[in-house]
């Protein structure tokens, strides 16, 4: 699975260039505020096993007003970072990997992750 280029933005991390997305039009579930917001992320040059990051908190077009934030950069490269960590191999063909964020262990970098993103 690769990420469509249109609509995606470049980040380097750690000197590696990726690509990420969030979805412009919510799902059903996430119009709804039952799906969290998700992004995903692939290396730039090579494209292999995307990283699909799932956050805590709702889509901006949902349909109720519900609170959300915006994905910064920083936010998606510290969760490259974690994924990283976590054994994501962005270079290797393979499923997608899943990172969710929204409820990550408060130690270490998965905490600075947890709150940067849910703050």
């Amino acid at each position: 699975m690769a990420l469509v280029k249109k609509g995606s933005r470049r980040i380097v991390v750690d000197g590696v260039t990726y690509r990420w997305r969030v979805r412009h039009k919510p799902t059903y579930c996430q119009s709804n505020g039952w799906g969290p917001l998700t992004f995903a992320v692939e290396d730039a040059t090579v494209p292999g096993t995307v990283l699909v990051i799932e956050t805590g908190w709702h889509h901006p077009e949902n349909w109720f007003g519900l609170t959300t934030k915006p994905v910064v950069p920083a936010d998606v490269a510290q969760a490259i970072r974690t994924a990283l960590a976590q054994g994501w191999t962005p270079l290797a063909n393979g499923s997608p990997f899943h990172l969710d964020v929204s409820n990550a262990d408060q130690t270490g970098e998965d905490a600075t992750l947890a709150s940067r993103l849910s703050a």
